[in-house]
C-alpha cells in the first residue's frame, strides 16, 4: 500500500491551520486536483465528505473525518475508489504557538489496477505538493 508521511512549519497557529484543514468546501480554490466536494453529514468535530477528484482519472469516494482535539484529524474511507484511504494531521504548536509543525500522512490502496509504481509515484510527488498549497492557503488567510 502506498504510504507517504510529509512535514513542515506553517506561520499560523494551529487553530488557523485546522480551519483551512476542516473547510472542506474551499479546497478546489487551492487543490487543482479536486473537482467537487459534498459535505454529506456534519457533526461538531467530524464529517462524511464526498469527493471528487482528477488524478490519472475521476476519482469519487466519501471519507469520514474526524478532529480529535484542536491539534489533530483523521479519516478513513466509507466508500469510493479507493480499497483503503486514511490518513491524518497533526499539528504541534511552535514559537509559543505562533507558528505549526505540520505532519501530514496518507495511506492509499485503490480499488482498482494501477501499476503499484504508478500509485506510489503519485503519492509521493502528490504529497509535497498538497502540503506545500494548504501551507499557502493557510498563510495567504493569515495575512488577509
Amino acid at each position: 500500500m502506498p504510504s507517504a508521511k510529509q512535514t513542515t512549519e506553517i506561520d499560523v497557529t494551529p487553530e488557523e491551520m485546522m480551519r483551512v484543514i476542516t473547510d472542506f468546501g474551499s479546497y478546489s480554490d487551492f487543490l487543482p486536483e479536486i473537482e467537487d466536494v459534498e459535505i454529506v453529514r456534519e457533526s461538531d468535530s467530524e464529517w462524511d465528505v464526498r469527493f471528487t477528484v482528477k488524478v490519472v482519472k475521476r476519482l469519487r469516494y466519501v471519507l469520514r473525518l474526524k478532529q480529535n482535539g484542536p491539534h489533530q484529524l483523521r479519516w478513513h474511507l466509507l466508500e469510493g475508489a479507493f480499497k483503503v484511504n486514511e490518513g491524518g494531521w497533526d499539528l504541534v504548536p511552535i514559537d509559543e504557538g505562533k507558528r505549526t509543525h505540520v505532519t501530514y500522512f496518507i495511506d492509499l490502496q485503490i480499488g482498482m489496477f494501477v501499476p503499484s509504481s504508478i500509485m506510489r509515484n503519485a503519492v509521493e510527488r502528490t504529497l509535497p505538493d498538497t502540503l506545500k498549497r494548504f501551507k499557502g492557503e493557510a498563510e495567504r488567510q493569515a495575512t488577509s
